[in-house]
C-alpha cells in the first residue's frame, strides 16, 4: 500500500495520501452496502480539507492513549433527496456557511471543555467515513482504525457500542440552518436513535451528529479493529480492476471473502421516504447463467434482504452490494434505475455482528421475517 509514514506523532501513525484517501472511500461505498452516503460527498469534503493544506492522519485504535478522548462523527437521516414541496418548506430558514457538523464538533469541545484527540467512523460508506475524516483533519485530531460496524448500517443501535452497552450521550447535534441542539442524560442508544432521528426529520431529513465522546480505554475492546486498513485494500483491488478493464464485481467478492450471487437487469424499482429512512425494492431480471431468474432486494436505507427466485436468499448483517457492471461502481440507494445492468455480491459481515445480541437487533427480524439468519454461501 502507498502509505507515507509520518514521523511526527505517535508511533504506527500513517499520513493519508490523497490516492489512499480516495481508495478507502471507494472501498467504503462498496462495504456500504448501498448505504453510507454518496460518495461524490465524501471527496468533496476530503478535497475541501486537502485544499485547505490538511493533513489525513490515521491510527490504530491501540496507538491512542487510554485517557485520549475519541468521539464519532456522523451525518444521519434519509439518503433519498427531498421533494419540491419538501424543499419549499425549508427554503425560508438561513443556511449557515460552515459544514454543521463542523458547527456541532466546536460546540462539542467547548461543552466537554476539552480537546478530541481522534475521531471515529461511525459505519462504513462514501460519505459519512469521510465525514469522520474530514473532522479529524480540520482539528488536526487523529483518525482511528476502526469503527463500530464494518459495513453501514440503518439505525445508531446497529453498532458494536449498543453491543457493549457503552453511552451515546451527551450527543452534541447541528443543522445546515446552525440550529443546534445537546442531549442529555439519554438511557440508551434506542433512546437515542429516536431522538436523533426525530430531529434529522425536522432538518431537512439530514442532521449531523457527535456521540461516544469517551476515553480511547473504554472504545478499545468495543470496535471492530482495522476497518479502515480493510476499507483501503478492497478499494485499491477495485481501482486496480477498473484500470485493467477485469470483472470488478468478481475482483471486490474475492477480494471482501465473498461471492458474485447473481447477474441481470433492474427491471423493475421504487423507492420513498419513510420516518427519516429511504426504503425501496429493486428488481433485477437475471441475464447469462441466471436469465431464467430473478433477484429482489429490500432495502431501507442499506440493502437488507435478497430474494433469489421469491425466496430468501440472504440477509443482514451480511452485506448485499450492487455493483453496475457498465460502469464498475458500486450503487449506492437509492441511485437505482430500470434498464441498470448489476451484479450482486454478498460479502461476510464483522463476526462483532452474528452475536445473539447483534442478531436480535441487526439480523433477519429487523428486516421483518421470522427465521433465523444463515451465512450465505456461494
Amino acid at each position: 500500500m502507498n502509505l507515507q509514514l509520518n514521523k511526527q506523532g505517535p508511533a504506527k501513525m500513517r499520513k493519508l495520501s490523497q490516492q489512499n484517501l480516495v481508495d478507502i472511500l471507494n472501498g467504503c461505498t462498496i462495504l456500504g452496502a448501498g448505504g453510507g452516503g454518496e460518495l461524490d460527498e465524501g471527496l468533496g469534503y476530503i478535497e475541501h480539507a486537502l485544499s485547505l493544506g490538511k493533513e489525513f492522519k490515521l491510527i490504530d485504535i491501540d496507538t491512542a492513549p487510554d485517557d485520549a478522548l475519541l468521539c464519532t462523527p456522523y451525518m444521519l437521516g434519509a439518503i433519498s433527496a427531498m421533494s419540491e414541496q419538501q424543499e419549499r418548506h425549508y427554503a425560508r430558514l438561513p443556511r449557515i456557511e460552515q459544514p454543521a457538523i463542523m458547527l456541532a464538533y466546536d460546540r462539542f469541545q467547548r461543552y466537554l471543555g476539552e480537546q478530541f484527540y481522534g475521531t471515529i467512523c461511525c459505519e462504513l460508506g462514501g460519505s459519512n467515513t469521510a465525514i469522520a475524516f474530514y473532522v479529524a483533519a480540520m482539528s488536526d485530531a487523529f483518525i482511528i482504525d476502526a469503527d463500530p460496524a464494518g459495513r453501514a448500517v440503518p439505525e445508531i443501535t446497529h453498532s458494536t457500542y449498543y453491543f457493549n452497552n457503552l453511552p451515546a450521550a451527551p450527543i452534541m447535534l447541528a443543522n445546515e440552518f446552525g440550529e443546534c441542539f445537546t442531549c442529555e442524560n439519554v438511557i440508551d442508544d434506542q433512546r437515542a436513535e429516536d431522538l436523533v432521528r426525530a430531529l434529522s426529520i425536522v432538518s431537512r431529513n439530514d442532521i449531523a451528529a457527535i456521540d461516544h465522546a469517551l476515553p480511547a480505554a473504554q472504545l478499545k475492546p468495543a470496535l471492530i479493529h482495522g476497518t479502515i486498513s480493510k476499507a483501503l485494500r478492497l478499494g485499491e483491488i477495485y481501482r486496480e480492476a477498473q484500470q485493467q478493464n477485469l470483472d470488478v464485481a468478481r475482483a471486490v467478492a474475492k477480494e471482501g471473502g465473498g461471492y458474485v450471487a447473481f447477474r441481470g437487469q433492474v427491471n423493475e424499482c421504487d423507492w420513498a421516504t419513510e420516518e427519516g429512512f429511504t426504503t425501496g425494492n429493486i428488481h433485477i431480471q437475471g441475464s447469462g447463467k441466471h436469465q431464467d431468474s430473478s433477484y429482489h432486494i429490500q432495502l431501507k436505507n442499506e440493502n437488507l434482504v435478497g430474494y433469489l427466485n421469491g425466496e430468501v436468499h440472504t440477509t443482514i448483517p451480511d452485506l448485499i452490494c450492487l455493483i453496475d457492471t457498465e460502469n464498475g461502481c458500486a450503487v449506492t440507494n437509492p441511485n437505482y434505475y430500470v434498464g441498470m445492468v448489476v451484479a450482486v455480491v454478498i460479502l461476510p459481515p464483522e463476526k462483532e455482528f452474528t452475536s445473539p445480541k447483534a442478531l436480535s437487533v441487526f439480523g433477519p427480524k429487523y428486516a421483518g421475517l421470522n427465521i433465523e439468519y444463515r451465512p450465505s454461501v456461494a
